[in-house]
């Protein structure tokens, strides 16, 4: 299961997480290690573009946070992977910047029991900063490994 931040234009557009320029790097991404959207879920902390494409509030992740919940203990993924600083905050519940969360498992707590979570770099952030697709590759490599075991 894969957790961004919330819809952009083109998500917002489509209704879909995950389809615009981000969203062919996140396929890309996936083929990679060998995945594709039929091997996984994507979505949101937030399930709808907020105006001007702002960053969400903390009151709009807070009313969208049981449903996301009931999500992950519905689904009960194997490994959550959580895309940027935002999901990784507002899920995880921590302060920390996405640069010293990425590249550590982590764990979410459900009422199913602790699931193994990975954080890492937003596929908009790589687009704008290729340099640091290097770290995400690297977290990649990690999922692969932690699915095959």
């Amino acid at each position: 299961m894969l957790i961004g931040e919330a819809p952009g234009r083109d998500e917002d557009l489509q209704g879909k997480p995950f389809v615009g320029r981000a969203g062919q790097l996140l396929d890309l991404m996936l083929a990679a290690i060998g995945l594709s959207e039929d091997h996984v879920y994507i979505t949101n902390t937030v399930y709808w573009r907020p105006p001007g494409n702002r960053t969400p509030t903390p009151e709009e992740v807070e009313a969208c946070a049981p449903f996301l919940a009931r999500q992950i203990e519905l689904l009960a993924p194997k490994i959550l992977v959580l895309l940027g600083g935002a999901a990784a905050k507002n899920i995880l519940g921590v302060t920390e910047g996405i640069m010293r969360l990425r590249g550590k498992w982590l764990s979410y707590p459900c009422a199913a029991g602790a699931i193994t979570t990975l954080a890492t770099l937003h596929p908009a952030y790589l687009l704008r900063n290729p340099d640091a697709k290097r770290y995400a590759w690297r977290d990649l490599l990690m999922v692969k490994e932690a699915l095959q075991a």
